[in-house]
């Protein structure tokens, strides 16, 4: 495979976790009996301009399908750091009534329904039917679509350029990465603002966060990858900010190549020298992630089988794409978890996939009362605690596999 930006062979190898079927894959019942499809799960990185990525086995239609199962409203923090995006970027780029906001995949209108609450027009690109449809719910215009230069040109034609656009944890999710970047310098008014996020790939290995790999993420994400990237599109980054969310993530804005409105901060460069001094442009620095990933798979393991031994039960919460590549690269079965519980209701009655742990209701585990709880999406563990504090009444505690297993 050639790198999906520049074109350069292939060779280094980043991590690589076997195989799974597509994390977002959830099983219907009578879908048990039926072949499951595994891909090989192998990351690379170009050593030309240093984008990490997954080997591409299978189109993105059969990933982001009609049944897509991620609704982003879910997370009560998710939502709180939605809002104060958008009450910053008003204030920061004095949007109003007159102005126009985009955002690409803007799943089931978790961050314009506070756009649409301040009065400042905006409209939605989003390929999944069943999170489109959310979206509409809210009175969302959303345009059922992939996002590049072809939808971007259209937009353009019907006489529409936005003054900010937004495309949150989307960037790695996007097959063509150059075609994807350049159209939102051509949907760009003349002084418009393109604001993306997505998890630092400086976090993922430094705390080995492995088990946000997956098949939806084609590509992880440096900041000196994405100012390649960029420049190379009509793009420019004139600020960078670090955000806590998803493990540690950035907020890249840009702005068009061809205007350069605003001024670059100095956080860019700052953190083009972090990268740098972490050793992100050298093949060492993604040498040390396998042996990472297999340390925190077979901690996971000793922990399961040693409770099993003990006669104590474990349950896990959270039905997320990144628990789904820890139990399969982990080979963990029902016999070893159960099930797993999950708020979202278009995940509750489903399998996971690889695994086929069941996925159900918070008052399953509420009945069950298990002694340990196996926190999924450890970047919701925070939130996650919080809303659970009744498990403290039985003596449950929590439990993280994600850098290290740690009971809390």
């Amino acid at each position: 495979m050639k790198c999906r930006h520049c074109a350069h062979e292939l060779t280094q190898t980043f991590l690589d976790l076997g195989s799974a079927p597509p994390s977002n894959a959830y099983l219907k019942p009578e879908a048990l009996s039926q072949a499951e499809t595994w891909l090989p799960l192998k990351l690379m990185v170009c050593d030309a301009c240093w984008l990490a990525q997954t080997l591409d086995f299978t189109g993105r239609e059969n990933l982001f399908d009609a049944d897509y199962a991620y609704f982003s409203s879910c997370s009560s923090s998710w939502l709180a750091h939605a809002k104060k995006f958008v009450d910053a970027m008003r204030q920061d780029f004095a949007l109003g009534s007159q102005s126009l906001v985009m955002e690409v995949a803007a799943n089931d209108g978790y961050l314009l329904q506070y756009v649409q609450e301040a009065g400042i027009p905006c409209f939605g690109v989003e390929p999944t039917a069943s999170t489109a449809a959310a979206a509409r719910t809210k009175g969302i215009h959303i345009i059922e679509r992939f996002f590049g230069v072809e939808l971007a040109q259209e937009i353009v034609e019907r006489g529409q350029r936005v003054d900010l656009s937004v495309a949150n944890n989307v960037l790695a999710h996007v097959p063509d990465i150059n075609d994807f970047v350049a159209g939102f310098s051509l949907v760009l008014s003349e002084q418009g603002v393109a604001s993306f996020e997505f998890p630092h790939l400086l976090n993922m290995v430094e705390q080995n966060q492995f088990d946000t790999a997956y098949h939806e993420h084609y590509s992880y994400l440096s900041l000196h990858a994405v100012k390649t990237v960029f420049a190379k599109n009509g793009l420019h980054v004139f600020d960078v900010q670090e955000w806590p969310t998803h493990g540690g993530s950035l907020r890249v804005l840009a702005q068009r190549m061809d205007v350069r409105y605003r001024e670059e901060k100095a956080s860019v460069e700052q953190i083009l020298q972090t990268e740098q001094a972490a050793g992100i442009l050298s093949v060492d620095f993604y040498e040390m992630a396998q042996g990472k990933a297999e340390s925190a798979k077979f901690a996971l393991l000793e922990f399961l089988l040693k409770t099993r031994r003990e006669g104590k039960r474990v349950a896990a919460y959270g039905a997320a794409a990144k628990g789904n590549t820890l139990l399969n690269f982990s080979g963990v079965r029902p016999d070893l978890l159960p099930y797993v519980v999950d708020i979202n209701t278009h995940k509750q009655g489903k399998f996971m996939p690889g695994s086929h742990i069941p996925i159900v209701d918070i008052h399953h585990l509420l009945a069950d009362k298990p002694d340990f709880i196996l926190i999924l999406p450890w970047n919701l563990q925070a939130e996650i605690m919080r809303d659970l504090g009744q498990v403290k009444t039985w003596g449950g505690q929590f439990v993280v596999a994600i850098p290290q297993l740690t009971v809390l």
